[in-house]
C-alpha cells in the first residue's frame, strides 16, 4: 500500500498519488500517441493547447493528474481542476489569476457547458493562458466538436487545440491494467487472478481499480497474497458463485 503524500494545489484539490504515467496501461497507438503528448507537456515542450476525450472510464482524470505529477516534479507551477465538483462556485472567482500557472488542467470541460457564466470565464482564462505562453490542457467526456458550448468564441478556441482521443480498454486490456496497478502497490497479482476479477465483478474501470483498493487494504491487514480463494473471501462470493 503507498504511502506517498499527495500532491497538495491551491484551491484545495489534491492528486491522487497513484495517478502516474508508469501505472496508466494503454495497448493502441491512438493512446500511445495522446501520452506522448501529454508527455511533452508535462516537460513545458510540445504543443500549448492539448484537448483529450474519451467514454467514462477511459483514465481521462488520471492522466490529467499524472501530468500535473510530473510537472510539479519537474519544477512547473501546476494546478488541477475538477470542473464537475467546481461548477457551483464563481467561475470568475476560480479562475482568477490562474493563467499564472504554467500548466493548467480543466477535467471535465463537458460540466460547464450552457453555463453562461463558466462558458464567458473559460474564454476569457483561455485568452489570459496564451497570452502568457502557458499550457493548457482539458478533457472531456464528449469530443470537443460534439460539445453543446453556448458560446462560439469558446467553442473555436477550444477546438484549435491539439485533440487526441483516448481509447477505452478491452477485457484483457483492463486485465493487465489490473495487475500494473497491483503492481504500483507493491502487490503480486497472476493472471489468474485479474482475470477472475474481471468475470466476477463489474467491468468499469473505475470500480476495478476502486476494488484493488479493497484488496490492498485487507491484503495489507492480513497479511495474505492475492490468490483466488483470498479474493473470493474479500468479495463475499461463496465457491461457485458467478456473476
Amino acid at each position: 500500500m503507498t504511502t506517498t503524500a499527495p500532491v497538495q494545489l491551491s484551491l484545495g484539490v489534491s492528486l491522487k498519488d497513484d495517478a502516474t504515467f508508469a501505472n496508466y496501461f494503454q495497448n493502441t497507438e491512438a493512446n500511445a500517441q495522446a501520452l506522448a503528448a501529454l508527455l511533452q507537456a508535462s516537460a513545458n515542450q510540445g504543443e500549448r493547447n492539448l484537448a483529450i476525450w474519451g467514454a467514462r472510464g477511459c483514465g481521462l482524470t488520471h492522466l490529467l493528474q499524472a501530468v500535473c505529477h510530473r510537472a510539479y516534479l519537474s519544477g512547473l507551477s501546476v494546478q488541477y481542476l475538477p470542473l464537475r465538483d467546481l461548477v457551483g462556485y464563481a467561475a470568475e472567482d476560480v479562475c482568477e489569476g490562474l493563467e499564472a500557472v504554467q500548466l493548467l488542467c480543466l477535467d471535465g470541460l463537458d460540466e460547464i457547458c450552457g453555463n453562461r457564466q463558466w462558458e464567458q470565464a473559460l474564454f476569457h482564462l483561455f485568452n489570459r493562458i496564451n497570452l502568457a505562453e502557458h499550457r493548457l490542457i482539458v478533457a472531456s467526456h464528449t469530443s470537443l466538436p460534439s460539445l453543446p458550448i453556448l458560446l462560439p468564441d469558446l467553442k473555436s478556441r477550444l477546438l484549435s487545440c491539439v485533440i487526441y482521443h483516448i481509447e477505452s480498454l478491452n477485457d484483457s486490456g483492463k486485465e493487465q491494467a489490473l495487475i500494473l496497478r497491483a503492481k504500483g502497490r507493491g502487490l503480486e497479482m497472476s493472471q489468474e487472478v485479474a482475470h477472475f476479477i474481471l468475470t466476477r465483478t463489474v467491468r468499469d474501470t473505475n470500480e476495478l481499480f476502486n476494488l484493488l483498493n479493497r484488496l490492498d487494504d485487507a491484503s495489507l491487514q492480513h497479511q495474505r497474497k492475492l490468490t483466488i480463494p483470498f479474493v473470493k473471501e474479500v468479495l463475499g462470493h461463496n465457491e461457485g458463485e458467478h456473476k
